[in-house]
């Protein structure tokens, strides 16, 4: 892969960590990676509660401002409440290539969370879980503000886009794929990692998903 900058967006209460995995894979291949910390999102989440939508965009824009100036045409990935953030920026900034990570466009399924929280007690997997318990209200209020508002950006996004889906997410319904399939505008792909859950680049088969990155990043 030619020496290319690649700006990445983290999700919702979430950090950096969650694009680690897939920005050293890329890194390895000579793409520049940037995977800044959005607003409230520092380690304790204390100012989360405090912290309005229009900051990560703020935030986010001025990031693809900055780089974009530096070097002109870069590449996009966009995880969960980052692949909201990432429509916007995909209409207002040169991106060369979109990915779109189990985009945050339908958050929220009873049943899916059951079955993970089922999952969970018979696993003991419980990491991230008490970072769910601290999230302030009004953070939540925030993010699905932010949803609203980024909706209407979908149908307008015309550069070539991955929309990549875990099959298991708990948190982010799997049709949020096929909507994002329908709206985009311009090449698009789209492919759903059956096992994978909702944080997808953590997972044990996150190369995969790397893989699939990397393929249509040089494409």
């Amino acid at each position: 892969m030619e020496s290319r900058h690649c700006l990445m967006l983290h999700g919702f209460t979430g950090g950096p960590y969650e694009l680690t995995p897939l920005a050293e894979h890329l890194t390895s291949l000579g793409e520049i990676c940037h995977v800044p910390t959005l607003p409230g999102h520092e380690s304790d989440l204390r100012s989360l509660g405090q912290t309005q939508w229009k900051e990560w965009i703020v935030a986010a824009s001025d990031e693809a401002s900055r780089l974009t100036t530096l070097y002109g045409e870069i590449d996009l990935v966009g995880f969960s409440m980052g692949g909201l953030l990432s429509a916007y920026i995909a209409n207002r900034f040169p991106i060369r290539r979109l990915v779109l990570l189990n985009a945050a466009v339908y958050y929220f399924s009873p049943l899916r969370f059951v079955k993970d929280v089922v999952r969970r007690i018979r696993t003991d997997d419980w990491a991230h879980w008490s970072k769910v318990k601290r999230t302030p209200l009004k953070a939540t209020q925030q993010f699905i503000a932010l949803n609203k508002q980024m909706r209407p950006e979908l149908p307008q996004i015309k550069v070539p886009t991955l929309i990549a889906q875990g099959g298991m997410d708990g948190i982010i319904h799997p049709k949020s794929a096929q909507y994002l399939y329908r709206q985009l505008q311009g090449e698009k792909q789209l492919e759903i990692f059956a096992d994978a859950r909702h944080l997808i680049c953590l997972e044990p088969g996150a190369q995969d998903v790397f893989r699939s990155v990397e393929r249509f990043l040089t494409k």
